[in-house]
């Protein structure tokens, strides 16, 4: 059995037309469901008892963290391919629905229909969560052990592991997949599912996306550190990792010592900071890291960059007094403004502030004071916000930011979460003017969230058209006739020698003019410059900026004088 878990604001459902013949299913056809668990269940042939209890277990444990009394258990054939026989999966769904009936206010959607449905999920590193069971308990392995002696067949694991075929007959033509294949920028393969791999032209974008970063928190004195990929199980206990986010983690054993690779950073942090003894002088201490994070997904849930199993955050962690605690989130306010307002020109933004829960660590002053700065902020910044009472993380509150992209939908990317928690449970301290020792506060903190999921949502936004400091083609300069063909490779070398590491190429292939402009023009190129016997003489250029009309006879050293100022002001 298969289970992704989604803790939602509400959920809609609706029966379209029956999928499965001869199975009659006595519960409604459509429903709205508000503050929700959500389990999309997909039941797996040798699923019994034993897995009912895994599933029923799970998800008491799940809504008790999430702080809800209503499931809804949604039958999603989509998470697995060794699907139960229908007759089968009905009745497993209806004894979990009875037995999840003792605790919790449960809806169970239509079984065996097509259906539509529509729902808005919560922010919080909860609220989505997937998982899988077997009927023995624990998670099923197949292996099979080769000898040294048999021969291994290499075409047949070759063609096992071939790369991934997207199937576009169900995408938009702006659908990131189709314009990442387009474009050459990335692909996924069944070696590895669900972790991208990027070519040559889609690490540009990335580095960039990185280097951008870099340069604006190096401004506002953050400090780049690097942190191991796997660590001992007893750190993540310390976390609190291990008890609510251990079935999401790769674990792994090594000399008999369990061990997990990292889904965040933030412990790995904790420990940096133990290294040293800090002073109220040394505060805040913004440490930043960009490496790879993993996360158990489910095959059926992974979605191209969206929702990948190996992340890259712009990730931050801000060691900080309470009475710095207003400086920093207005400088890291300030930041979410100018990245995704001033550069990526994205015209709305919105908030979500989360406020203490039910059951909250820490002392309630604390908090208090915590959420009035947080709120104070957020006004002050003059952004729409929604206040979310109740729905902070256990540590602290927090604030969610979604932007609307140009096809007006909403992504939830930055986040800022104060952690009030974390410090005590590694008994972080530091000394204060009274010579005594206290507890800083952490600020968790991304800008662009995952770089992965950021790049997709922009990709889609712009149509693949990048800004030029972005773009991985800047320039491509096209030889008119082959006679040409020098004075276009000149061309190319001073480019390159007046603007360093410009993204330049030329097309001096025997094809026509408008073949080759009509394939710098796929592959979304920023400008494409003819040169023709006419520019030759005259020295000038013939310009074309994407999507635009040609320029004739425009002067070499206003084209670099303007490509230039272009890509150092992110234009």
């Amino acid at each position: 059995m298969r289970i992704l878990t989604l803790h939602c604001d509400y959920i809609k459902f609706k029966a379209l037309k029956k999928a499965v013949k001869d199975i009659e299913d006595s519960t409604d056809k459509e429903g709205e469901v508000k503050e929700c668990l959500v389990v999309l269940t997909s039941v797996e042939q040798g699923d019994n008892e034993q897995t009912i209890k895994q599933l029923v277990e799970a998800v008491e444990k799940t809504a008790k963290e999430v702080k809800t009394d209503k499931i809804v258990l949604y039958p999603y054939a989509h998470l697995s391919s060794n699907l139960a026989k229908p007759v089968i999966a009905l009745e497993v769904l209806q004894k979990a629905e009875s037995n999840l009936k003792k605790n919790f206010k449960v809806t169970r959607a239509p079984f065996g229909y097509y259906k539509e449905f529509e729902f808005k999920c919560k922010g919080h590193p909860l609220a989505e969560l997937s998982k899988t069971f077997s009927s023995s308990g624990d998670v099923e392995i197949k292996s099979k052990i080769v000898s040294k002696e048999e021969p291994v067949d290499t075409s047949k694991l070759l063609n096992q592991i071939s790369r991934s075929k997207l199937d576009t007959s169900k995408l938009k033509d702006n659908d990131h997949r189709i314009l990442g294949q387009r474009l050459d920028l990335f692909s996924f393969n069944e070696a590895s599912p669900g972790n991208p791999f990027f070519h040559p032209k889609g690490q540009i974008i990335f580095n960039e996306l990185i280097k951008l970063s870099r340069e604006l928190q190096g401004e506002l004195g953050y400090q780049e550190v690097n942190t191991p990929q796997v660590f001992d199980t007893k750190l993540w206990k310390v976390s609190g990792h291990w008890e609510h986010y251990k079935d999401n983690m790769f674990l792994t054993e090594y000399e008999g010592r369990s061990s997990g690779l990292k889904p965040m950073n933030c412990p790995g942090h904790m420990l940096l900071y133990k290294t040293n003894n800090h002073s109220y002088k040394d505060l805040p201490l913004r440490l930043s890291e960009y490496g790879g994070l993993h996360r158990v997904e489910l095959s059926g849930v992974l979605n191209g960059l969206f929702r990948v199993i190996r992340l890259h955050q712009d990730d931050t962690h801000i060691f900080c007094t309470l009475e710095q605690l207003e400086s920093e989130i207005s400088s890291i306010l300030s930041l979410i403004n100018k990245i995704y307002k001033d550069i990526f020109k994205f015209k709305k933004i919105e908030v979500k502030l989360s406020t203490r829960p039910e059951s909250f660590m820490g002392k309630k002053e604390d908090w208090d004071r915590a959420e009035d700065i947080l709120e104070k902020l957020v006004k002050k910044s003059k952004l729409k916000y929604e206040l979310k009472k109740g729905e902070g993380a256990f540590y602290g509150p927090k604030i969610d930011f979604d932007i609307e992209d140009s096809l007006g939908r909403k992504w939830q990317c930055s986040t800022l979460q104060l952690d009030m928690q974390l410090p005590k449970r590694f008994e972080l301290t530091y000394t204060g003017e009274d010579n005594k020792q206290h507890t800083p506060l952490v600020i968790h903190r991304a800008i662009f969230g995952s770089l992965e999921r950021f790049m997709g949502v922009l990709l889609e936004h712009t149509n693949g058209a990048l800004p030029l400091w972005l773009s991985p083609r800047q320039v491509r300069i096209i030889s008119f006739t082959d006679r040409n063909n020098k004075a276009t490779e000149k061309l190319e070398k001073e480019l390159k020698e007046a603007i360093p590491n410009l993204r330049v190429d030329i097309d001096t292939r025997s094809d026509t003019v408008q073949s080759k402009i009509r394939d710098a023009e796929m592959l979304k190129i920023n400008y494409i410059v003819v040169i023709g016997d006419k520019e030759e003489e005259n020295k000038t250029l013939a310009v074309r900026s994407r999507g635009e009309k040609p320029q004739f006879g425009v002067k070499r050293d206003k084209f670099f004088k303007d490509l230039k100022e272009e890509i150092e002001n992110r234009n």
